[in-house]
């Protein structure tokens, strides 16, 4: 090797192997990098500390102890006059003094006996009458008061030390932290090539994707938007529904910039520490005005970024507030930052500060909405990329069989699609699959093995069967797709719908309908059954929220006219905001139950006017299970089905199981089977 390659090449490190999403920060002292020296410094003091108690004790308290005697030899000693005069004295745990030289052992010995601060007293009492008071008394040390009255509050007293410094050295990034990273940012940085997103992989939103590819499309040429004057958006808020695939698009942006990406989220600002939160937002905004230009992704900014003054603050200083200071100084202040450009998610953009939102800080409010028809079918065609699909499924019936499906919702579709088909080994995935998935995602899983009792299977099957006829009757509301009495989730039979195509807003003459059909189920069981059960709960709080949105919020009321009751949702206090009166209280809730009462009578009439429709379906589900609306309208012409019933499949089935396992004990073929030797014919 050349001496010259030799110079370049360096050591390979952990630090240098791999990528790391930031750069290495430099330890302040000597010593390895990345080691903490405030343990080290903690422990040593600790150390320190103890080794001071032991000493004071040792020194206040041992001294030339000599030999340990007992009462009786010390008075033994005493009456034959080896005891010399002037050196007995008593203390808190022990009688000393010292013993006469003699030719056996020598010189002047130290002896004591051993006594408790409880026994002093008895002791000095019996020192007294044996000496005639010829003794001394030796106080206590008023060191070793003090270190008796405070050596449990320094024990409890450095424990709280330990622990909390540990939780700031683990605040401050786990073993190994230093107290000086405890301020500093905790973001990730990430480049082009680490995201593997692009803007190929998000689909349904394509105006949201045109609004921040502006923003890619300056960063990458700058002159060409300068050459007019124009200025870049200093942030981006992105605004819309759990799911909708705000978070992937700030991935993809990072994916597509050619530029440093720092990701971080609103809730990693605050801490339980005050003043942490504004500084981890300085040292944030520091690092990325030095790789400017760069883009700062702030997912969730509604933790840090709600309006001032809201709710109730314990007073004095707000952690929360003082973080969103920060944010706005260094979004738009006295040194803006210039190159740094803001891109914030979040789906409660009504309960922001006003100065977050003005243009000079977030200068766009990005929409990322619930994807229509061909927005569906553009999401399934990405996640279905990666499974096995069928040859004859059709994902086009699936997008426009779920209406107001985010993308996270499709996303799952199609992963619960594939795990039913790979639980069936099936080689792909069927559209049976994909139904079932979409089942289960918006209702929860089928209880197929759930065994309820005759009585309760005929009330369930009359509560759906209500439910349907009014939804198929009815043409103002959504169109019947299936009804089933197989519990799924949480409720014990379900009556599907699917819109004929995306609802904007709701009209009047569909929400009355739907409460009519909401009340279906209540009027059937009970017609059938001669009872009511809990059954319709859920029922009852659907039709009376539904009538109190349209009186509150929608000035659908006669009475109570074109006026907006319903207080602003921002959920910063703990009371309801209510800006009218108690009579109008009181109107309200009368025009609400006047509501709920009429839809209730309307569907009480219209299942007396078609009870044999409602006794066809009911009939059919007990023996089906699950109609679809095809076959409910057939039932509701008075025509029958021709499938088999359950019971006779499961019959079938276990026929097919007996078949099969008798054919496999027989031989192959017409073989004579081989005879044992000695064996006789039967």
């Amino acid at each position: 090797m050349a001496e010259s390659d030799r110079k370049r090449k360096t050591p390979s490190t952990p630090e240098n192997e791999g990528g790391s999403e930031e750069p290495a920060r430099k330890p302040a002292g000597k010593g390895e990098p990345g080691k903490s020296r405030a343990p080290r410094g903690l422990f040593g003091f600790l150390a320190v500390l103890t080794v001071g108690l032991i000493a004071l004790m040792l020194f206040t308290n041992v001294g030339d102890q000599g030999r340990s005697i007992t009462w009786r030899e010390f008075k033994d000693l005493y009456t034959t006059q080896q005891i010399m005069k002037d050196s007995i004295t008593i203390e808190d745990t022990a009688i000393r003094a010292k013993q006469k030289a003699d030719k056996v052992k020598g010189g002047e010995q130290s002896v004591f006996i051993r006594i408790s601060p409880s026994t002093r007293e008895t002791s000095r009492n019996d020192l007294k009458t044996l000496t005639n008071g010829d003794f001394r008394e030796t106080p206590t040390s008023i060191w070793t008061q003090m270190l008796v009255v405070t050596l449990p509050f320094l024990l409890v007293l450095m424990l709280l030390m330990f622990f909390f410094f540990r939780g700031l050295r683990s605040a401050a990034g786990g073993p190994g932290g230093v107290l000086g990273n405890f301020g500093k940012s905790r973001h990730k940085m990430m480049m082009k090539e680490k995201t593997g997103i692009t803007f190929d992989d998000v689909a349904g939103i394509d105006e949201a994707k045109d609004e921040v590819g502006e923003i890619i499309e300056f960063l990458k040429h700058p002159k060409k938007f300068m050459r007019l004057g124009g200025r870049i958006p200093r942030g981006v808020l992105l605004v819309g529904e759990p799911g909708c695939g705000k978070t992937l698009l700030a991935k993809a942006i990072a994916g597509e910039a050619d530029v440093p990406f720092f990701s971080i989220s609103g809730s990693d600002f605050v801490e339980m520490f005050v003043g942490v939160g504004a500084s981890r937002v300085r040292d944030l905004f520091k690092q990325a005005k030095e790789s400017a230009p760069c883009i700062i992704f702030l997912d969730e900014i509604d933790a840090v970024g709600r309006r001032r003054g809201g709710g109730f603050t314990t007073g004095g200083h707000d952690e929360r507030e003082q973080t969103l200071n920060a944010i706005l100084v260094e979004m738009d202040g006295f040194n803006p930052s210039d190159g740094v450009i803001v891109v914030a998610a979040t789906n409660r953009n009504d309960v922001l500060d006003p100065a977050l939102v003005r243009p000079g800080r977030f200068d766009r409010q990005v929409t990322v909405p619930l994807p229509d028809v061909k927005g569906r079918l553009d999401i399934l065609k990405v996640h279905s990329k990666k499974v096995k699909l069928g040859p004859d499924l059709d994902l086009e019936r699936i997008a426009k069989a779920t209406p107001m499906f985010s993308g996270a919702d499709l996303a799952a579709i199609i992963n619960e699609a594939a795990i039913s088909a790979t639980m069936q080994n099936k080689d792909w995935i069927e559209h049976e699959d994909l139904e079932e998935a979409r089942d289960k995602v918006k209702f929860g899983r089928a209880k197929k093995s759930r065994v309820r009792e005759a009585e309760d299977n005929r009330l369930v099957a009359y509560h759906e069967a209500g439910h349907a006829v009014l939804q198929a009757l009815q043409k103002d509301g959504d169109p019947l797709h299936k009804v089933t009495i197989i519990s799924r989730g949480g409720m014990g039979g379900t009556t599907f719908s699917l819109p004929a195509k995306d609802r904007m807003g709701y009209g009047l003459k569909w929400l009355l309908s739907t409460m009519r059909t909401t009340c279906g189920g209540r009027i059937a069981e009970m017609k059938a059954m001669g009872d009511m059960s809990s059954g319709a709960s859920m029922d009852i709080a659907q039709v009376t929220n539904l009538a109190r949105l349209m009186i509150e919020q929608w000035g659908m009321s006669e009475k109570l006219g074109f006026v907006r009751y319903a207080g602003s949702d921002t959920r910063e206090m703990y009371v309801p905001d209510k800006d009218f009166s108690d009579a109008t209280a009181q109107a309200i809730d009368d025009e609400v139950r006047s509501m709920v009462r009429q839809a209730y009578r309307d569907a009480e009439t219209m299942l007396e006017a078609n009870w044999e429709k409602v006794v066809a379906v009911a009939e059919a589900l007990l023996r089906h299970e699950t109609l679809s609306a095809d076959e409910v309208n057939r039932l509701m012409r008075g025509e029958t089905l021709g499938r088999p019933t359950v019971s006779e499949l499961l019959s079938a089935e276990a026929r097919k199981n007996r078949a099969a396992a008798a054919a496999a004990a027989m031989p192959a073929g017409n073989e004579t089977p081989e005879i044992p030797p000695g064996a006789l014919p039967a």
